[in-house]
């Protein structure tokens, strides 16, 4: 009688222990976030042309002409001659610390430097020169998921160093479900959502000495003004000398700011929490027409005619939303309404050269889309490139320009069924 209890807790201590050692090894890349603080002396200080250098890791883009800026996120600006599409060519590299956003008008680059507007005159590509500036107008901002802001009393940024780490971990055996990405943070590993960083500049009118930025953009050009979105307001720039920007006006917006793209004499603004349309008319003093909510979601828009495109996806502060393409009807501008919604995988950027859309799926790829049927998108799906990363892309008719964290990528888009690969430049790696 005395074996079966003996044998009962044998088996429970052998269940017990294997309960315990039931673990495997998993190996996933972090982010680690330390904070640092650099003087707003050494920022100014440190803006200045280089030679050409390898993408490291890329941002958003800009097309003026023959020639190509892409961020190096929170770095500064790669200079690229884009005259042969099939071999760009880097032409210098514009040191900007605390830069994430550029606009051009004519020979003038206006860029963001953590709290300045900075103008530089891109005149000779391979020697930019600073001609104007701006300081202080910007307070606070984000890079990568990673805050920073200006401490004015001192006179410093407090902004904090990102680092990607691979890391292995003991887990269940089990299958887990996909885990957010983690961050040190606070002397510890925290859960957030992944974000790349922080809608499409409509084409250039006519004569215009604009160039074109892509769907991730915060700054825009109209009339005699330079617009730039905080995360709470529109800021106004008198542009009227070019290379002298001036501070103007600031609208407040709300909270959750991310995008802007002028369209007529209209302002499309994306937040996480809606869509704003402005009325433009009057440049200097834009007027709110009307707000189409949301859930909470990051937010780019662009528009064509009488329909709003926009993508709502997971990241950053926007973890519990909907991976989703919004088709809204802006015919009656001060009443937007839902067309309808499409389910995505994970939507950023997008363009439209109607009636096709292209839209990055970051990690899932780039889609086209031909958008003539409002109501049957997802029955007209072009092609779907799967093996790229694609965070943002600029239609430009029959060439197709796309950024994403393995580098920058231009299409032959003659065909969009059949998108042909013209160039690639790799991250870490460049062409002099």
């Amino acid at each position: 009688m005395r074996s079966i209890p003996l044998l009962l807790l044998l088996t429970l201590l052998m269940t017990g222990l294997w309960s315990c050692n039931d673990r495997c090894q998993e190996t996933r890349i972090v982010k680690r976030m330390t904070p640092v603080t650099v003087s707003l002396m050494e920022v100014r200080r440190n803006l200045k042309t280089e030679a050409p250098r390898a993408l490291e890791h890329p941002g958003k883009i800009y097309v003026k002409g023959n020639y190509l800026l892409i961020n190096e996120i929170k770095k500064g600006l790669h200079v690229i001659d884009n005259s042969n599409p099939a071999a760009p060519r880097f032409v210098s590299f514009i040191n900007i610390p605390g830069n994430g956003d550029m606009a051009v008008r004519g020979n003038i680059l206006y860029a963001d430097s953590y709290t300045d507007l900075v103008a530089l005159d891109i005149t000779d590509p391979a020697k930019p020169q600073e001609v104007g500036r701006v300081d202080e107008v910007f307070k606070n901002g984000q890079f990568e998921g990673a805050w920073w802001s200006y401490n004015e009393s001192v006179g410093a940024i407090n902004d904090q160093k990102v680092e990607y780490i691979t890391e292995t971990i003991n887990t269940n055996c089990e299958e887990n479900p996909i885990m957010p990405e983690m961050w040190w943070l606070g002397g510890a590993w925290r859960m957030m959502d992944a974000a790349f960083s922080s809608a499409a500049a409509p084409s250039a009118a006519p004569g215009s000495s604009d160039g074109k930025g892509g769907s991730m953009a915060r700054f825009a050009l109209y009339n005699n003004f330079l617009y730039t979105v905080g995360q709470n307001n529109l800021h106004l720039f008198d542009i009227s000398n070019p290379s002298k920007p001036t501070s103007f006006s600031t609208v407040n917006l709300g909270w959750g700011i991310e995008t802007i793209f002028p369209y007529k004499d209209k302002l499309f603004i994306g937040s996480s929490t809606g869509m704003y349309i402005y009325d433009n008319s009057n440049p200097s003093d834009p007027k709110q027409l009307s707000v189409f909510q949301h859930m909470m979601a990051c937010d780019p828009v662009v528009v064509q005619d009488n329909v709003a495109y926009v993508t709502l996806r997971s990241g950053t502060t926007c973890r519990n939303a909907q991976n989703q393409l919004d088709l809204v009807d802006i015919s009656d501008l001060t009443r937007p309404r839902l067309i309808k919604s499409y389910p995505m995988q994970n939507p950023h950027g997008l363009s439209i050269d109607f009636p096709t859309l292209y839209l990055c799926e970051g990690k899932y790829g780039l889609k086209t889309f031909n958008v003539s049927d409002q109501f049957a998108v997802d029955k007209n799906m072009l092609s779907h490139m799967k093996d790229i990363d694609a965070y943002d892309v600029i239609s430009l008719g029959k060439t197709l320009l796309m950024v994403g964290k393995d580098g920058f990528y231009q299409f032959d888009a003659t065909n969009p069924r059949q998108l042909r690969q013209i160039s690639k430049i790799p991250v870490g790696e460049s062409t002099i």
